[in-house]
């Protein structure tokens, strides 16, 4: 299973792509996603974005924004 992972700018898309999971740092702490993921919107902090591609992780600096997580299924 796999989930849309899109990463958006004011200026372009970054990220469009199937993963398999995501790691982001939040203002309450990191949060993992899954496929089928509950429903959440979250403010994301500065940190790392990791992303999981199969057996490849991936990383990307976060400078901020928001998250929008739909539920799955």
């Amino acid at each position: 299973m796999t989930l849309n992972l899109c990463v958006l700018t004011p200026n372009r898309i970054v990220w469009d792509s199937e993963v398999k999971e995501i790691i982001l740092s939040t203002n309450s702490g990191q949060i993992g996603v899954l496929p089928n993921h509950a429903p959440i919107a979250t403010a994301v902090d500065i940190g790392i974005l990791r992303i999981r591609l199969n057996d490849q992780w991936l990383t990307m600096a976060l400078m901020g924004g928001f998250a929008r997580i739909g539920g799955g299924g």
